[in-house]
């Protein structure tokens, strides 16, 4: 059997706002709007469906997801961007092999983490 990754799926009271803080913070595209409900964006290859609960849906609805990790090769020019732009700083760390992680937030309680590309 084989598998791939498709999509990840973020739930937002506000998904358009949402949206554009990935692409302004995070470089994202967009690739289509989603009705009324919300966006689909190109993540550096990560396609996120950025999209408010969906009333025909019947299992539980959540908000937000932990994290999302995205490899960085200028982890510091990185940190100094969302200190910038007033992003929350969570944790910043150094990890295996010595590569530095930093952890914001992003929309709607979403962590995000930068990692240091060797």
């Amino acid at each position: 059997m084989a598998l791939s990754l498709n999509h990840v799926h973020l739930k937002s009271p506000d998904p358009f706002t949402t949206a554009q803080f990935y692409i302004d913070t995070l470089g994202a595209t967009k690739i289509a709007d989603v009705g009324e409900n919300g966006v689909r964006l190109d993540l550096h290859g990560l396609t996120l469906n950025v999209t408010r609960h969906i009333e025909s849906q019947t299992r539980d609805q959540k908000y937000g997801m932990e994290h999302i990790a995205i490899d960085a090769d200028d982890i510091q020019g990185m940190i100094d961007m969302l200190k910038a732009n007033g992003a929350t700083i969570l944790e910043e760390a150094t990890v295996s092999g010595d590569r530095r992680v930093v952890f914001f937030e992003g929309p709607d309680g979403v962590q995000l983490e930068f990692i240091e590309r060797k």
